[in-house]
Parts: C-alpha cells; structure tokens; sequence
C-alpha cells in the first residue's frame, strides 16, 4: 500500500516538473522574439552604435553629424550631444567669472553619463533640460 502511495507522489512530482520545464521553454520562446523583434527594428541603431556614442564625447559630436546624416539614431544623439558641448563651453566661461562652471560641468558629465547609457541601451530618450532644445536642430 505505501510503495502505491510513493509511486503515486513520485508521477506527481514529475507531472509538476514537466509542467515548470513547459514554462520555461515557453518563457524561452517569448524572450527570443522579444529579441528578434529588437534586431528587426533596431538594425540602425545596432550598426551605429559605436558611432553614435562619439556624440556625447566632447567635440566628437561631429562626427556622428556629419557622416552618418541618413541615420537616424546617429543624428538624435549627435544634436544632444551638440547642445551638451554647448553648454560646457558655457560653463568654461562662467567657471573664472563666478565659479558656477563646476556645476555646470557636473551637470554635463552627468547628462554626458545618460546619454552614453542611452546609446549603449539601443534607446533615443531625450535628456533632461536639453533634449527638448535639440529636437529644434535641423541640420
């Protein structure tokens, strides 16, 4: 009677692990066109990608601007990126003046930061306080 009862628990626990290795292959199954799905749409931004992240370094901005004007992942984070510049020459000048250059290239390297994430992360999120002053760029 009890070997009955064992094989009975036995058929249970595998009914139970065949049921979780379903799961996750269906879990697999979503994750990979979940994938897919991004390198279908984001072939400009993954063969860019190295490119556009010159964008947020300084000067370098033109490069992305200049050579790859029929991408358009490449151009949002180059007019970020040129409005970055901006206001870090801004904050060269105002440093001898008044001392506020520190915080605004704090406030540079931090922005410099999220866009490189940005880039990194196959994303085109405008930045804070100068996002909305790039998309008026037509260049």
């Amino acid at each position: 009677m009890e070997e009955l009862k064992n094989a009975n628990n036995d058929e249970k626990q595998t009914g139970v692990e065949d049921k979780k290795e379903d799961f996750q292959s269906n879990e697999d199954i979503k994750k990979s066109s979940n994938e897919n799905k991004g390198a279908e749409t984001g072939n400009d931004s993954q063969e860019n990608k190295a490119i556009a992240l010159l964008s947020y370094i300084s000067i370098l901005f033109l490069i992305p601007l200049l050579l790859k004007k029929s991408s358009a992942f490449c151009q949002f984070h180059a007019k970020q990126g040129m409005v970055l510049f901006i206001v870090e020459v801004v904050g060269w000048f105002l440093t001898p003046f008044f001392g506020l250059g520190v915080l605004v290239n704090l406030f540079a390297l931090i922005l410099m930061i999220m866009g490189i994430i940005n880039v990194l992360n196959n994303e085109t999120k405008k930045l804070p306080l100068i996002g909305d002053f790039a998309d008026k760029f037509n260049l």
